[in-house]
């Protein structure tokens, strides 16, 4: 992918000492190109996740997702029940003007937070994502800290997940619902313990039926609104207007929206896990990110303004402590479908189990991350895997965080270093220099304002729920900095100067933190270098795009 430079307005920094990109690898300054030498290979650098060869002991990671299911497994981790069951809740909580305000500020953040993460994404495809990269460029103790609880939550997910499907299952039947869950983990397990293909496949059919559902609804949302419905009446912004309407709850039910809005979201920050199986990660992770999550924002901001304007906040059951009515049911149902309630149960039932599929896939991953990363974070049976390349088995506001901050220090490390801008393989320059600070900033304002709804009036056990998992990473991150291995912290840059106080005191204050130095860190290694098989993959996608049958493929590869 060819994009244009940008100016960034920064003093020019001396390129490090060590930009040569450690022992493992040297710069040839006069073509630019990247040589790999054998000497010191074991001596990886802070944060380093190396894939395996395929032919390896452990068999490795596989790169055998496609853009086509790349694309759908992030839409498939974003497009569920916070979308088809979650709307309720905050269309009664804060109306529809707050809703539609939130989910569209919350897109906003996550959609930065999306290009920040593509681009360390394009430019080092391994396992782990997002963790690994907050290990790499920010703390080693911080990233152990959040894979670890990533993980948890993901554990967690799967769990909840198959409980949720027993809870879809009784509208049918209330008879062993137990026994069904447990047959759709024994399948959720094969399909993930097979290879990535088939995991990818699963993701993309149940993805798909997600998708013709919410066109669906749009398209009788419309109609709904102009006089297609029960009562054969133009409703248009009527439910804007009555008592209540647009802002319910004040500031209150504002910052409840928020808490739903934000769960609504979560899911696609783990489009990084895949970038270390993604095939061709340089052409493919840039589209999927410019492009996919503009279709995830169009179906949810479509879809919320439709909610608002069909269905009053104040709707029977729209949401309590007992009921929680689907706004996709009542507007399918003001059609005069009768199936509607069966059929968005089906539908929701698929997204439970989409969901477990996607917690089952990222929580493998960033296991696998945790036990390849240097020094060690897991036991290193975790990085085992199967002949098929697959292993078997916070809050998504802390991950954003953690996104934002890792990108911070890696785009301080390119430039410190003396690294050409034209050198990514992909950025998003828009949002130089000021993205980073921008996710981190609102991403902290989300945090304190989602824990409002818990104060007034106050709910301990809301309150303890939303903030468990800070006091929970900060012991985890004292607890590595006292048991990490002496040797992980990298030494500072040698100087024949007379030693500065400055540097005294960095020196002394290293030894009580391990914030990664971006004057030092490695940039080359785990860089993902073109192979035969994505040359091979861009001269076919050419070669059908110029072909004869051009507009049939364009069609095919924008349907698809």
């Amino acid at each position: 992918m060819t994009t244009s430079a940008i100016e960034v307005e920064s003093t020019p920094a001396k390129p490090s000492p060590t930009y040569d990109g450690g022992p493992t690898r040297k710069r040839r300054q006069d073509s630019g190109e990247l040589e790999s030498t054998t000497s010191h290979v074991e001596e990886l650098p802070i944060g380093a996740l190396p894939l395996p060869p395929v032919d390896s002991k452990h068999g490795g990671l596989h790169r055998g997702l496609s853009a086509r299911q790349v694309s759908m497994i992030a839409i498939a981790g974003t497009i569920g029940t916070g979308l088809f069951l979650g709307t309720g809740r905050s269309l009664a909580q804060g109306g529809p003007a707050s809703m539609l305000i939130c989910y569209a500020i919350v897109g906003a953040i996550v959609y930065v937070t999306l290009l920040l993460l593509g681009e360390m994404a394009t430019q080092y495809p391994v396992a782990g994502s997002f963790n690994a990269y907050a290990t790499r460029f920010f703390s080693p103790a911080y990233g152990f800290a959040l894979s670890w609880n990533y993980w948890f939550n993901d554990a967690v997910s799967v769990a909840s997940d198959l409980t949720a499907a027993q809870l879809v299952l009784q509208y049918w039947t209330d008879r062993d619902t137990w026994v069904i869950s447990l047959m759709f983990w024994v399948f959720l397990v094969s399909v993930n313990s097979i290879n990535v293909r088939a995991y990818g496949e699963l993701e993309y059919w149940l993805a798909s039926l997600k998708v013709i559902t919410v066109i669906i609804f749009i398209i009788l949302g419309i109609l709904v609104n102009v006089g297609v419905n029960r009562e054969h009446e133009y409703i248009g912004a009527k439910n804007w207007h009555i008592p209540g309407a647009p802002f319910v709850g004040g500031f209150g039910g504002f910052a409840k929206v928020f808490v739903t809005a934000s769960f609504a979201y979560g899911g696609t920050e783990s489009l990084g896990i895949t970038a270390g199986e993604t095939k061709n990660p340089s052409r493919n992770m840039p589209r999927v990110v410019k492009f996919v999550f503009w279709r995830i924002l169009l179906f949810y901001i479509l879809s919320i303004f439709l909610m608002g304007l069909n269905v009053p906040w104040n709707y029977p059951n729209l949401s309590n402590k007992t009921t929680t009515t689907s706004p996709f049911t009542i507007v399918f149902q003001e059609v005069g479908s009768k199936a509607a309630a069966s059929f968005m149960n089906t539908v929701i039932l698929t997204s439970v189990l989409s969901a477990g599929n996607h917690a089952l896939f990222a929580g493998t991953r960033v296991l696998y991350g945790l036990a390849v990363t240097t020094p060690p974070q897991a036991p290193h049976f975790f990085s085992y895997t199967t002949p098929g390349g697959n292993i078997v088995g916070v809050s998504n506001q802390i991950a954003w965080l953690s996104i934002g901050m890792a990108s911070w220090r890696f785009r301080q490390a390119w430039i410190r270093q003396g690294r050409p801008i034209y050198e990514m393989k992909f950025r998003a320059g828009w949002t130089w220099p000021w993205g980073p600070p921008f996710v981190i900033i609102t991403v902290i304002a989300l945090i304190l304002i989602q824990g409002w709804s818990s104060l007034a009036p106050f709910s301990a056990v809301d309150f303890v729920s939303f903030y468990i998992e800070i006091p929970v990473m900060i012991v985890m991150y004292f607890g590595w900095m006292l048991i990490r291995p002496s040797n992980t912290h990298p030494p500072l840059p040698a100087t024949t100067t007379p030693v500065s106080l400055a540097h005294r005191i960095k020196e002394r204050f290293w030894k009580f933190h391990d914030l990664v130095d971006v004057e030092v860190v490695d940039l080359i290694r785990d860089e993902h270098e073109e192979d035969d098989a994505d040359v091979a993959d861009d001269e076919e996608r050419t070669a059908r795009l110029k072909g004869t049958y051009r507009w049939l493929w364009r069609v095919y590869y924008l349907v698809v």
